[in-house]
C-alpha cells in the first residue's frame, strides 16, 4: 500500500477518535473555549491536512491508484459529516446544513455511479465544488471554536473574540451551503445527457 492510500486510511481512523473526545469529559476551558472543543477541532485541522496531502502525494509519485479513488472521497464525507452531526448534537448547528451536504453527496454519488456505468465522462469539480470544499473546512474549524449557536449574533448580545468567531462561523457555514447547492446542480446540469436513454 502506498503512502497517499495509508494517509487516506489514516483520515479514516481520525474521525472516530474525533467522536469520542465528548465522552471523556474534558472540563476545562483555554480562552473560554473548552479543551475538549480544542482537541477535537485539532484531529480534524490534522485530518482535512492529510486530504490535500494524499492527493498530492499520489500525483507527484505518479501513484494513483483504484483503491484511492475509491476511498479518499468516501473519507472526506465521513470526516464532514461526523463532524458537522457532532456540531448538531452539540446544537451549535442546525440539522438542516448536513441535510442539504448529505443530499448533495448521494446526487453527486449517484451521478458518478451512473457515469462509471454508461462510460461518460465524468464532470470535474467546478467553481462552486471547490468553494464549497474550502469554506466547509473553514466553517466547521470554526464553528468548533464557536461557543454559540449558528447566527447567535443577531439575536444574543456577544462581545469580543466570540462575536468575530460567531459570525465567522455563520458567514462562512451560509456560503457553503450555498456553494454546496450550486456544485450540485451543476453536476446535474453537466452531466444530463448521462439520463437520456
Amino acid at each position: 500500500m502506498n503512502l497517499a492510500n495509508k494517509l487516506t486510511i489514516f483520515r479514516i481512523i481520525l474521525v472516530p477518535i474525533m467522536v469520542i473526545i465528548p465522552f471523556f469529559n474534558i472540563n476545562e476551558k483555554v480562552y473560554g473555549i473548552p479543551l475538549s472543543m480544542l482537541i477535537i477541532n485539532a484531529i480534524f485541522i490534522i485530518a482535512s491536512i492529510t486530504d490535500k496531502l494524499d492527493g498530492s502525494i499520489a500525483r507527484a509519485r505518479n501513484e494513483i491508484t483504484t483503491f484511492g479513488k475509491f476511498l479518499d472521497p468516501i473519507a472526506d464525507k465521513i470526516l464532514v459529516l461526523a463532524a458537522m452531526i457532532m456540531l448538531v448534537e452539540m446544537n451549535k448547528l442546525p440539522a438542516w446544513i448536513p441535510i442539504i451536504i448529505l443530499f448533495r453527496e448521494f446526487i453527486v454519488s449517484g451521478y458518478r455511479l451512473i457515469a462509471v456505468e454508461k462510460g461518460g465522462k465524468v464532470v470535474a469539480a467546478s467553481m462552486w465544488g471547490k468553494l464549497k470544499t474550502v469554506t466547509q473546512m473553514i466553517a466547521i474549524i470554526l464553528a468548533f471554536l464557536d461557543i454559540n449557536y449558528y447566527g447567535a449574533f443577531i439575536n444574543e448580545n456577544i462581545q469580543g473574540f466570540q462575536y468575530i468567531i460567531n459570525i465567522s462561523a455563520t458567514i462562512m457555514m451560509t456560503i457553503c451551503v450555498i456553494a454546496t447547492i450550486f456544485s450540485g446542480y451543476d453536476y446535474l446540469k453537466n452531466g444530463k445527457e448521462l439520463f437520456k436513454d
